[in-house]
């Protein structure tokens, strides 16, 4: 008697051919909270399609609401005009790294970085439901800094006239990591060269108030938070 096939967790993102990689597949990681977490520490991702036959790759602010991927531009922009154009969608690769640490070998050849990144393959769509719109907006502010879409004017209808969003579900995922130290071959181990990891970090220096805030405008604590 046959056994039952072993389900996947709901928790991880199955693994395609897209996103299996064929260089260093132990690194390639597909659980959820994973992914959700590397996107979400991000500012910029770098977003992948085809245009007039030849390859474009454009870095932009993103948002996540969920399993949904957002990214806004202006109506003009190519990209998201195919997307609204494109029957069933605008078929784009959408990438977020973050590098970690520098590794510095004894040899040249081993030198490498330890880094978190996750791409994203899909088709990517053009939001027009007006709920759906707002809510992409407010987590594209609130991505950059928490908090700030409630302590915001919101985007009037002449601005939102001219603000394109396009969504992008989190289907086909993968992220891949790496981390430690020196992969250096035994025989370089006695070589007189510094080796080691110069690790990497994300800081923030204390906001610079603009010289026309009005009186008695006070640094909110969502960026003292920081």
């Amino acid at each position: 008697m046959q056994g039952t096939p072993r389900q996947r967790p709901a928790d991880t993102y199955p693994p395609t051919e897209r996103t299996v990689p064929t260089r260093s597949p132990d690194r390639a990681a597909y659980d959820k909270e994973l992914v959700h977490a590397i996107l979400d520490e991000g500012y910029v991702c770098h977003l992948g399609f085809v245009r007039d036959g030849a390859p474009v790759v454009l870095p932009t602010l993103y948002g996540r609401v969920g399993e949904r991927l957002y990214v806004h531009g202006s109506t003009g922009s190519r990209p998201l005009r195919a997307a609204g154009q494109a029957d069933p969608g605008l078929p784009v690769c959408l990438t977020v790294t973050h590098v970690d640490g520098l590794v510095l070998a004894r040899s040249a050849f081993h030198h490498s970085i330890n880094y978190r990144s996750v791409v994203v393959h899909g088709v990517a769509h053009d939001v027009t439901d007006p709920e759906e719109r707002r809510q992409a907006l407010d987590a594209l502010v609130d991505h950059v800094v928490p908090g700030r879409a409630a302590d915001s004017r919101p985007a009037n209808k002449k601005e939102l006239a001219a603000t394109a969003v396009i969504r992008l579900d989190l289907d086909e995922v993968s992220a891949k990591l790496r981390t430690g130290g020196v992969n250096d071959e035994p025989e370089d181990l006695a070589l007189p060269h510094w080796a080691g990891v110069v690790p990497l970090r994300k800081g923030y220096d204390t906001p610079l108030a603009d010289p026309d805030l009005a009186p008695g405008t006070e640094l909110p604590g969502y960026l003292t938070a920081l």
